[in-house]
């Protein structure tokens, strides 16, 4: 974590936030209902909203978001009324693509047709107000999740994020904007004219249960209640999961499904192979079939983003940060020409483990590309302690302080 992260959590919350430790201890329909309500207002009364879902990854954003979803489309009204958009920031990279996918969620290729619109602007407000009534006079309310909402920041001229906020600041058309995101300092990403027109709501997650909460929680949501009708296999049941309390650390629902009519009971060593698979990084597990010089690669970019607190780097400025290395190495195990690192930087740009940083890259010479790193530091670290003969002086790069 950077200065600027660690400053930034240590700082008192504001006066729009809503502070949530989601143990057993604390009752957590406080998030819950409060986030309720303002969806509510949205999909029953026509009121806009803005706000953000702060919390660190596992800490329940999107559990508590679908919970939250479920009762309020139990309201006969919302769910006649309420349409959803939900975007990630992982896969629309750009507002052209972020457009695209809004369009089809709303259906409204067909009335798009061949239009062709000045700005992003007014193609949204064209989308807006497809959306009206038979009647026409007031608007079906939208829900827009965005996922990954820090991404969406580095969008140029954060048009997505200033056109949704303005919208949701006018009394036109009903919109909810909920963003979901792992960063404490998200607020800093964005522009002034952004910033000001969000509604500064967010609700906070904070998961720190200790162990032996951790430990009460799964075996409640894994233990049979009084009221089985099978009171023997309950109660077996019931003893299996006492037993194999001592090694729960992976999901409830994961661990069921391995039961069968053969196997009836939960075992140790089936939790522990739920939780490898629950909590298995797809991203890190990525790292494990990359070269040792597509590995290096990903270090120089690790410590340029530690250096510059997250700034876009080029492949010349990777390159050069990869030759610092080896020149305190004085060795030549690791020297690759040119060519070979171009291929090899382009690999992981194919792999989604960086990206450009917007579109008019592609009419900038390749090696100065703006780009960014897809991956954070424990990503990264976790899979360099699981590559195959992973070198010492690799890894000793890597956990350096300093590149």
């Amino acid at each position: 974590m950077n200065k600027r992260k660690a400053q930034d959590a240590r700082q008192p919350l504001g006066e729009n936030v809503t502070k949530v430790w989601m143990s057993p201890t604390r009752d957590p329909s406080s998030p819950r209902a409060h986030l309720l309500e303002l969806l509510r207002r949205t999909a029953v009364h026509g009121e806009s909203n803005s706000l953000l879902i702060v919390g660190p990854r596992r800490a329940g954003k999107t559990t508590l978001l679908r919970c939250v979803l479920r009762d309020l489309l139990e309201d006969r009204e919302a769910r006649k009324n309420l349409l959803q958009v939900h975007l990630n920031g992982l896969l629309q990279t750009n507002d052209s693509v972020a457009l695209k996918e809004i369009t089809r969620q709303l259906r409204l290729e067909n009335a798009v047709g061949d239009k062709v619109f000045g700005s992003f602007a007014e193609n949204l407000a064209f989308l807006l107000e497809a959306l009206k009534k038979g009647d026409r006079s007031s608007s079906r309310p939208v829900l827009f999740v965005l996922d990954e909402f820090d991404l969406f920041a580095h969008h140029k001229n954060q048009t997505l994020l200033y056109n949704l906020f303005d919208v949701s600041q006018s009394a036109q058309t009903p919109v909810a904007v909920v963003g979901l995101t792992c960063r404490l300092d998200v607020l800093e990403l964005l522009e002034k004219r952004v910033k000001s027109r969000f509604s500064h709501r967010q609700i906070h997650l904070l998961s720190s249960p200790t162990f032996p909460q951790y430990l009460e929680r799964v075996r409640a949501q894994l233990s049979l209640p009084d009221t089985f009708p099978d009171v023997q296999f309950a109660e077996d049941w019931n003893a299996g999961v006492k037993v194999s309390r001592g090694s729960l650390t992976g999901r409830s629902g994961e661990d069921s499904g391995r039961v069968s009519v053969s196997k009836p009971a939960i075992r140790p060593a089936d939790v522990l192979e739920a939780s490898r698979l629950c909590f298995a990084d797809a991203k890190a597990n990525m790292l494990h079939g990359l070269s040792v010089l597509e590995l290096c690669l990903v270090i120089a970019m690790k410590h340029l983003n530690d250096v510059y607190e997250g700034e876009p780097f080029n492949l010349q400025m990777v390159h050069n940060e990869f030759k610092k290395f080896l020149q305190r190495k004085s060795s030549s195990i690791y020297n690759f020409e040119p060519p070979v690192v171009m291929k090899a930087f382009e690999h992981l740009q194919q792999l989604e483990l960086i990206r450009p940083l917007d579109s008019s890259a592609a009419k900038t010479q390749r090696e100065y590309q703006l780009m960014r790193l897809m991956l954070d530091h424990s990503q990264i670290m976790e899979a360099l302690q699981k590559y195959p003969h992973c070198p010492t002086d690799i890894k000793q790069w890597a956990a350096s302080a300093f590149g």
